[in-house]
């Protein structure tokens, strides 16, 4: 199922996406309304809004968003980074996060903001100290990703907090796709239509399970909370007025506008 979560004449609610449409396109897809939320046993209402008349929301508004770095072996040496034998993860804030067709505010204090295209995993239930076995029981499905990041902030400071957690630096959408097996996808990135990046999951150093069991065995995940799984090499500089897309298989097209912040 995809899971939706939009906005239609100021009121939020969650929806299940529904039909086929073509690439870029969201034609013939429809919203049947969701009662309540998706966390826990719910129906749908049976009401139904074509896609196309609501505006699409970041699908969920985490209350942490745990992203981690270097898991694509390519990725790291493009970075020059050794790559890490463990897990390595820091953080980004919620206010963050935006949705499909928002724009990523250009930071003031940056002059190379590059692109990372991931596969996002969302939680689905409150969790700590997962074991391995129980990892899929605690996720509800996942979702595309834009890992913003002020190359240069990161470069030049040793905490990651500002050039990885400024607002607008975390895209997501433009719905979570619960039933997809992610050990093997394609990750793609385009910027104004041009392909920069193009990988698959399976590429992974660690794989979802070993994240989710590593994080658990530090802190508790909430519902909603964003686990993101590192990108694939080929990350470049986004400019004012870019059009950046990141495409999975299975799950659909995140698109975002970069913009000079106001």
């Amino acid at each position: 199922m995809r899971i939706a979560r939009f906005s239609i004449d100021g009121n939020v609610a969650f929806g299940a996406v529904e039909g086929e449409s073509p690439p870029g396109s969201t034609d013939g897809l429809v919203l049947d309304i969701i009662k309540g939320h998706p966390f826990t046993d719910f129906e749908l209402s049976g009401t139904k809004v074509p896609l196309n008349k609501v505006r699409l929301l970041p699908p969920m508004l985490p209350n942490k968003v745990v992203a981690f770095g270097r898991n694509y072996a390519e990725h790291a040496r493009e970075m020059g980074n050794e790559v890490p034998d463990a897990p390595f993860a820091f953080f980004k804030p919620s206010t963050s996060v935006i949705g499909p067709g928002d724009e990523i505010a250009y930071p003031s204090f940056s002059n190379e903001v590059h692109h990372e295209a991931e596969l996002a995993v969302v939680i689905g239930r409150m969790c700590r100290e997962v074991p391995r076995e129980r990892v899929k029981d605690v996720i509800l499905g996942y979702t595309c990703a834009n890992d913003v990041t002020a190359r240069d902030v990161q470069k030049r400071e040793k905490q990651w907090a500002r050039a990885k957690g400024f607002d607008s630096s975390c895209p997501l959408g433009p719905w979570v796709e619960t039933d997809l097996d992610p050990s093997d996808l394609t990750i793609m990135c385009t910027v104004n239509g041009q392909q920069r990046q193009l990988g698959r999951t399976s590429e992974m150093i660690h794989s979802v399970e070993d994240l989710i069991v590593n994080i658990t065995e530090a802190m508790t995940l909430l519902p909603g909370d964003v686990i993101l799984t590192g990108t694939p090499a080929g990350v470049g500089p986004l400019t004012v007025g870019d059009e950046v897309a990141v495409t999975i298989e299975g799950i659909g097209t995140l698109t975002n506008k970069v913009i000079k912040r106001g």
